[in-house]
């Protein structure tokens, strides 16, 4: 599972497609409605909100705008608590470290270098932007993450 702390503008079709599939598990896990995937460690970051079902809808709310925003039809209704006032209304509430972002952009990178050569060009001329629910800050790669 990867949800990432990227903004999902810098995922290519295979990976904002993942990151859409994934993040509705990691909804499903929280909501209780499945047995598998309960331990992963990507949904500490999550769990530790006062509302783990709000955050994941936050962050499921702005992959579906970048999907739309494509051309793309997520369907929107499987998001179980959609923010308030639509993506709008998603504030950075979770932190996540400098180390992280930037692992993730390295990882990121060697993904689309080996299955997209459009998005690896924007890759390498960009620079990485976090997901709007994420604030960055100071720090090496997340105690989480599986390197």
């Amino acid at each position: 599972m990867r949800v990432w702390s990227l903004h999902p503008a810098h995922l290519d079709r295979m990976g904002l497609l993942a990151c859409w599939r994934e993040t509705l598990l990691a909804q499903a896990v929280l909501a209780g409605r499945t047995a598998g995937y309960r331990n992963h460690p990507q949904l500490e970051r999550f769990r530790a909100q006062a509302d783990p079902l709000a955050t994941v809808g936050a962050y499921l709310s702005v992959v579906s705008e970048a999907a739309r925003d494509r051309g793309y039809r997520f369907d929107a209704s499987r998001i179980l608590l959609p923010p308030v006032g639509g993506q709008a209304s998603v504030t950075p509430e979770i932190a996540v470290t400098e180390g992280q972002i930037a692992y993730e952009w390295e990882h990121l990178g060697r993904k689309l270098l080996a299955r997209s050569p459009e998005y690896a060009a924007l890759w390498e001329d960009g620079s990485p932007t976090p997901h709007p629910l994420f604030r960055v800050v100071p720090g090496d790669i997340e105690s989480w993450e599986r390197t």
